[in-house]
């Protein structure tokens, strides 16, 4: 990972005044930045659900019509977990306990796949460098162009059709392959540096990789058959891949959101304005999207403050809002989720030539 690209923070008074209004909401009230009993709810129903929902699948077996919509509804608890828990614990803002938030992270490997590689490709690469070519690893799509600084393939001129097949496998990908492939090459892209892997990690990657293996594919098989548990498994794995890749996409890849070619390794702008220019919010106002997306249609937010629990997220959109008026800054956001997947189909058709 390239970390020689600079942000001109010379004069960064944006960011200061937003900082400062920031830390003044939450000392004035004595609000802690993490999350509170209702995420601690959440967490509980998500998880119940998990439990639930397996169970029933793999211990009732009900009508086959019935199974189908239960491995969906798994394949969007898959999702939320991931959203709700795992993405602020992995954070370190779900709670101010920090075993909790490591406790809490290991979720992501309970669903098969391995947070040490999430700190480092989300935390570090993805929210530093955010929609930059060759340091933003997110945007690295295999088969797909995103970016204009990518190169333009013959393929790519599909990729509005065939980007949807991608999105529905990209969960599959990530856990049985894109993994592995991390954990033998010691990179997150061919321009990126070598990571240190330690050995305690490396025992947590196969230990961890073992049980979701037994617990989602073997079990299932051997109590309901081969074919009905990977068929399932696939059902809530295409499920929960298109709910991933969406909410990403529609956050950074939508037509209102900048790409930026970096000469010199510099960005002119200071690093929060940098944010909210390849960022961009959706749907702010549906309450069902807010609580199942863990906040996460609140991106712009999330960027800015991402020690911060995804609860806090509308009010610091107010006090987000009026500091850009204030700057002459401009804030993205898209009033509905369709708005925002009609832009992004466009950014996939105009990258497409």
């Amino acid at each position: 990972m390239h970390t020689q690209v600079k942000f001109n923070n010379a004069n960064a008074l944006f960011s200061k005044s937003l900082k400062l209004k920031v830390n003044q909401y939450f000392q004035q009230d004595l609000i802690k930045k993490t999350g509170n009993r209702k995420l601690i709810i959440k967490a509980i129903i998500l998880l119940t659900s998990l439990a639930v929902l397996y169970s029933v699948l793999v211990f009732v077996q009900p009508h086959w019509a019935i199974s189908v919509i239960l491995c969906v509804l798994l394949g969007i608890n898959f999702a939320a977990i991931g959203f709700n828990i795992m993405h602020d614990a992995g954070h370190n803002s779900f709670s101010d306990n920090k075993k909790v938030n490591i406790v809490l992270s290991y979720s992501l490997n309970l669903l098969g796949g391995n947070i040490f590689f999430w700190k480092i490709k989300h935390n570090i690469a993805h929210h530093t460098f955010t929609n930059i070519n060759g340091e933003d690893h997110d945007i690295d799509v295999k088969f797909m162009r995103i970016h204009p600084d990518q190169s333009l393939k013959k393929y790519h001129r599909f990729q509005p059709v065939y980007f949807i097949f991608l999105y529905s496998i990209s969960y599959l990908a990530w856990i049985f392959f894109q993994d592995y492939e991390k954990y033998f090459k010691q990179r997150f892209g061919t321009s990126s540096d070598k990571f240190t892997f330690p050995v305690k990690e490396k025992v947590i990657f196969w230990i961890s990789k073992f049980l979701h293996f037994q617990l989602f594919i073997t079990l299932p098989m051997l109590v309901v058959g081969v074919v009905p548990a990977l068929v399932g498994f696939l059902i809530a794995s295409v499920v929960c891949g298109i709910c991933l890749a969406t909410v990403f996409q529609l956050a950074h890849v939508v037509d209102k959101t900048e790409f930026k070619t970096i000469a010199n390794h510099r960005v002119e702008e200071e690093w929060m304005i940098h944010q909210l220019q390849s960022t961009a919010n959706f749907a702010t106002n549906s309450k069902l999207l807010v609580w199942l997306l863990g906040g996460l249609n609140f991106q712009v937010e999330h960027h800015l403050f991402p020690k911060v629990s995804h609860i806090h997220y509308p009010q610091l959109n107010k006090i987000l809002k009026s500091t850009c008026l204030e700057f002459n800054v401009k804030y993205n956001e898209y009033r509905t989720f369709f708005s925002a997947l009609h832009s992004h189909i466009r950014v996939i058709k105009m990258m497409a030539h």
